[in-house]
């Protein structure tokens, strides 16, 4: 680690789904510290790309479908030729679908395993190696509350979440004497742009005021009926590629305004 200012300068940032939300939450913050990006996901590359590279690091961009482990080999690859090797790993990537067990398409799940969880597995799989022979890593999981408690209807989503914090610790286990750690964060709701349109939506059909409507749409689930924002995630995975998180290994940190404490 370099300087405080910047912690991970000459580091290099893998985050899966990170043109938009969650993930380009986290690699902002990552940029902060000083590590230069590898960005992937179907939103706005080149707004991401130019986001980051205003915080004065460099970024590139690799559109893998995380549904096929050769295109995720190709980008750990194309990393490697970008910038050497890549020393933070984050899997963000994830989609979601609500439907009861029983009425779940098949294809639906299938697809979310595929991105939610196996490509973690891939990902992990071509990027530990090397990081092992440098003596310095980090892997980051993005898992979810869903990642410790359940929820109706959300079947394929809640077991690729506990298979990420299962996977999560195997992994740590498996790299527990070396340098490098293994740890998932679990966020509750975060306010991104698509859940701002579903309380916009609530406001506008229920006549409530926007508090009114967040509070509904918060519910029982999040006692704070405060969201999780992408900043704060990020922060979280900085600390997590600290010296002072050199001993955090297989954690699954709740980071949800109290959702798995109750």
């Amino acid at each position: 680690m370099n300087s405080s200012a910047s912690p991970l300068a000459g580091k290099t940032a893998l985050v899966t789904g990170s043109t938009s939300g969650i993930g380009l939450g986290i690699a902002t913050a990552l940029a902060g510290a000083g590590a230069n990006l590898v960005l992937n996901g179907f939103g706005d590359s080149e707004g991401a790309l130019a986001q980051i590279r205003k915080l004065g690091v460099k970024a590139v961009y690799h559109g893998a479908d995380m549904t096929k482990p050769g295109e995720i080999e190709a980008m750990h690859a194309f990393a490697v030729e970008s910038f050497g090797g890549v020393d933070v790993l984050v899997n963000n990537a994830g989609i979601q679908h609500v439907a009861t067990v029983d009425t779940f398409p098949v294809e639906k799940w299938d697809a979310i395993i595929a991105i939610n969880l196996t490509s973690a597995f891939h990902t992990m799989r071509v990027a530990l190696p090397a990081m092992r022979e440098r003596g310095w890593g980090r892997v980051i999981n993005i898992a979810s509350a869903h990642g410790l408690v359940g929820s109706v209807g959300k079947s394929a989503y809640v077991a690729a979440k506990h298979g990420i914090v299962g996977l999560t610790k195997v992994a740590a286990l498996e790299n527990a004497r070396t340098g490098v750690t293994v740890n998932a964060i679990c966020p509750g709701f975060v306010l991104t742009p698509l859940v701002q349109k579903q309380i916009d939506d609530l406001a506008k059909n229920e006549s409530l005021s926007p508090d009114a409507a967040r509070s509904k749409l918060l519910g029982e689930k999040q006692p704070s009926e405060q969201f999780v924002t992408p900043g704060q995630i990020g922060d979280l995975a900085v600390f997590l590629c600290s010296d002072a998180a050199s001993e955090m290994r297989g954690s699954a940190l709740q980071i949800d305004g109290g959702w798995t404490a109750q």
